[in-house]
């Protein structure tokens, strides 16, 4: 019961927080940038196109603001960091959510180019690194939240190529940056969601995906392999996709819980793969990992 009431305390005048969320052109950042916008929180949306940016705008009141940011460009991020203090003044930044993510290029390892590991990486674990050290001056100023959104494939690796090397990097950046902030009274928190559906779980999309490797990958990895493993390949993405389910709000109110909460959590498992299933599975022997996988 103390518990209970521990994390039910939220917090007073949310209505005067700053809180930046990047990649909120779709999935989960469009949906809590729409979330604590009715929650009267002072939202800077930050996205990769102005489509996204004029749609957003379109279903959200006057006080949301957006910017244009790609979090693999630097000059972009400096620009968008430049353009938040300027917005939050003395006040600071309360919060920082760093939700943009991409799910591919993603396949077997062998069938990937290092550009394929670098353009997920790039944005999955850089972008986060980057725009939370371009920030940091404004969050520790108003004592704040960075949250970062990591996965289940950053406990266990789920799948091949950067996906699941960014997440556990997004992991370990945050662990390190939570000690750091904690004499400045800054608090750091990941969510791991489970599977939902977003672009980055689209069959279509993903099966395109495998199609493009397969076919990049050499004659002699493609024999060795086999047209029957590919196919294999393909049918197992459907078996993957039809895993994604719930609610997005599932994860978005953790994120909501993790800015407006007196008390925070250090880590939010999302969904009932993430705590039932794959959280478990990630502190099980590896050859009964292995197994279950």
């Amino acid at each position: 019961m103390g518990s209970s009431h521990r994390q039910s305390q939220i917090l007073e005048n949310l209505s005067d927080k700053y809180v930046l969320i990047t990649g909120c052109d779709s999935g989960f950042g469009n949906l809590l940038a729409k979330q604590l916008d009715r929650r009267g929180m002072r939202v800077l949306a930050a996205c990769l196109t102005e489509k996204g940016a004029e749609n957003l705008k379109k279903e959200t009141s006057s006080r949301l603001q957006t910017v244009i940011l790609d979090v693999t460009d630097s000059k972009s991020v400096s620009s968008a960091a430049k353009w938040v203090a300027t917005t939050v003044k003395d006040k600071g930044l309360w919060g920082l959510v760093n939700s943009a993510g991409i799910g591919i290029p993603s396949c077997n390892n062998e069938w990937l180019t290092k550009d394929d590991f670098l353009k997920v990486l790039n944005v999955n674990l850089l972008g986060v690194i980057e725009v939370s050290l371009s920030l940091l001056p404004l969050i520790r100023k108003a004592r704040g939240r960075v949250i970062n959104v990591s996965s289940v494939a950053g406990r266990v690796a789920i799948c091949s190529g950067g996906y699941s090397l960014a997440k556990y990097g997004v992991e370990s950046f945050s662990d390190s940056l939570r000690r750091e902030m904690l004499s400045f009274g800054v608090n750091v928190c990941i969510i791991e969601p489970g599977f939902f559906s977003t672009q980055i779980t689209s069959t279509k999309l993903q099966k395109q995906n495998v199609k493009h490797c397969w076919e990049q990958a050499t004659e002699e990895v493609r024999k060795s392999y086999g047209i029957e493993y590919f196919e294999k390949n393909c049918k197992f993405i459907d078996v993957i996709c039809s895993r994604s389910s719930g609610k997005l709000t599932t994860v978005t109110d953790c994120m909501e819980h993790a800015l407006t909460a007196v008390h925070p959590w250090t880590r939010y498992s999302a969904g009932p793969y993430a705590k039932f299933f794959y959280m478990p599975l990630s502190y099980l022997p590896t050859c009964v990992a292995d197994y279950m996988l």
